[in-house]
């Protein structure tokens, strides 16, 4: 692709992106990836390209582009990281390199705990944009995966639907992660899509046809009720997604009744509850199949009216009624909230900080929607300091096996022994990270391979205690110590740290509570003492809303944290517990 064409078809796309940028960094990406291709026979330049512009396509900033256009600079052709830095700056620097690192999280089998791949893909990550480029990667990766041996294309659609696309589902990216399960279903599961595709054609020509004779008879009743639609089209359900149904209602087709569902767009959220009492009054409803999500989203973010009736012919057909800007959010999801925040300003401040706690899996959904209303537009790139830190107390390292361990930060190799098994960490000499031998007490990082090294003579000592951060590693320390007692020394640890028993006729001790702060006018809300300060009564505190994890900071008043923080209205008062 020429530079004009590039640049042409970007100031079509999103004209507010700055071209200076966008041609200073097509100029260096030419000559960087000069004779560079990729296997299927495209050049490594127009690869990214088209990246950067599927991102332009979504609305992300200039700096998002840009990286898209860079993101194999450092990877493949390996340029100078401090003179990249130089000439594009640390934030588009840290983009890249974010994606060079998640480069690094591959599936190897399916030991690994794919929930703990998908967190360690985002820990590594860091920033939302890192994932949005890497997901936008993935999916022109897989349109050319045939290029590979038959067992590194399984690995790759097994990567892609146990950690891309999920990735993109909770981000409410429904486009990019349905596109990603399809390229990827015939590739993990040949025989079973081979299957499902014979089955379902002719059902989903029959019911395409059957719609485009509804179209018109619900077009002329919504205009007769005031209504003037701005959209009326039919959705197939993707084969992926429809595979899954069909495991819920034991592979029977006649269950399914949004094979083909029809999509009604109309201008705002009173005319989406009108058009529903339209399609109602026309036909009869199925009981139980009416689903509000506007009132109710989806755990990532998904809005809209469902409702699935009887339809001349006694066909059940399923409607779903949205606004332009819920059926855009739909297809691009989190980058949606931030392009529609742009265009119409912050929409209404975080009405509550407290609410029931979400399930594991609506977490990352709404933190990313939490942080979308509180930062200020009118910068350039609106995803700027966005970080994944809900894992910022987390680390995630690989057996040699390739199994992914889940630890808290500061955790040893002592630590990853005991999660492995008992056993290994009774018998734990030594420890080797990526080949090379380290102490046992070394704090571990992100992504490293451990290897544990045991020796039937070696056992727990006293001394590990110091520095075991699990409770399951010190509850085993502790207890080996306690029954074998191999010496005076680590008897007495075990000891002090064992409380007697107190008899049934002395008189009960009274209990002693550790010290915390009730919330006035709610004392149910969760308070943490604050690391940083330590308080303790009777000292003067005050509480600091924290938004990620939805519970209240105690700090002494004269805290110097405080004084950075600057969101006042998220000060509240707090007292100490009696």
């Amino acid at each position: 692709m020429e530079k004009g064409e590039f640049l042409n078809k970007i100031k079509e796309i999103n004209p507010k992106l700055n071209m200076g940028l966008l041609e200073k960094a097509f100029n260096y990406a030419q000559f960087a990836y000069y004779g560079q291709r990729r296997l299927s026979g495209q050049s490594l330049l127009d690869h990214c390209l088209e990246i950067a512009l599927d991102l332009a396509g979504i609305n992300l900033g200039s700096s998002v582009v840009v990286a898209g256009i860079l993101h194999e600079a450092l990877e493949r052709v390996k340029v100078n990281r401090e003179e990249f830095k130089k000439k594009f700056g640390d934030e588009i620097s840290f983009l890249v390199e974010g994606v060079t690192n998640t480069s690094k999280v591959e599936h190897k089998g399916a030991q690994r705990s794919i929930e703990n791949l998908r967190k360690l893909f985002l820990a590594t990550a860091k920033d939302i944009r890192v994932v949005m480029i890497k997901l936008i990667n993935r999916y022109h990766g897989m349109k050319t995966v045939g290029v590979f041996d038959e067992a590194k294309q399984k690995r790759i659609a097994q990567e892609t639907l146990e950690i891309y696309a999920p990735i993109a589902y909770r981000l409410g990216m429904r486009k990019i992660s349905g596109e990603l399960e399809d390229m990827a279903f015939p590739i993990s599961w040949p025989e079973k899509y081979a299957w499902l595709v014979e089955k379902v054609k002719d059902r989903y020509e029959e019911r395409e046809k059957y719609l485009k004779k509804l179209t018109p008879i619900i077009k002329k009743e919504l205009e007769k009720a005031g209504i003037d639609p701005i959209e009326i089209h039919s959705r197939a359900k993707r084969y992926f997604s429809l595979y899954r149904k069909l495991n819920r209602y034991q592979m029977d087709l006649n269950k399914i009744y949004d094979l083909v569902a029809l999509r009604i767009v109309v201008k705002d959220v009173d005319e989406c509850y009108a058009a529903l009492g339209v399609i109602h009054k026309l036909w009869k409803p199925l009981p139980g199949r009416i689903k509000d999500y506007i009132a109710l989203p989806k755990p990532n973010g998904y809005r809209s009216l469902h409702t699935t009736v009887f339809c001349p012919g006694g066909k059940i057909t399923e409607f779903q009624i949205k606004t332009p800007e819920m059926h855009r959010e739909a297809e691009y999801g989190i980058a949606a909230h931030w392009y529609y925040s742009e265009r119409k300003g912050l929409r209404e401040y975080i009405r509550r900080f407290f609410t029931k706690a979400p399930d594991k899996e609506m977490r990352l959904m709404q933190q990313l929607q939490q942080w979308q209303k509180e930062m200020a537009p009118g910068t350039d790139d609106f995803f700027q300091s966005v970080k994944i830190d809900f894992f910022e107390d987390r680390i995630f390292v690989f057996t040699p096996q390739g199994d992914v361990i889940d630890l808290p930060e500061g955790a040893t190799p002592i630590d990853f022994a005991f999660h492995i098994h008992s056993e290994v960490g009774q018998h734990c000499q030594g420890a080797k990270v990526e080949g090379k031998m380290i102490s046992l007490d070394t704090p571990l990082q992100n992504g490293q391979v451990i290897e544990v090294i045991t020796q039937k003579q070696a056992h727990p000592t006293s001394d590990w205690l110091k520095f075991a951060k699990t409770s399951q590693a010190r509850n085993r320390i502790k207890s080996w110590l306690k029954k074998n007692r191999a010496d005076s020394g680590e008897a007495e640890e075990v000891k002090k740290e064992t409380p007697k028993i107190i008899q049934p006729k002395q008189p009960a001790k009274p209990k002693i509570l550790a010290p915390s702060a009730l919330v006035k006018g709610d004392p149910k809300i969760t308070t943490a003492l604050a690391n940083c300060c330590h308080p303790q009564p009777p000292d003067a505190i005050v509480g600091y809303i924290a938004v990620l994890n939805r519970r209240v900071t105690v700090h002494r008043s004269d805290c110097p944290n405080l004084k950075r923080l600057k969101d006042k209205n998220r000060f509240v008062e707090v007292d100490w517990k009696k």
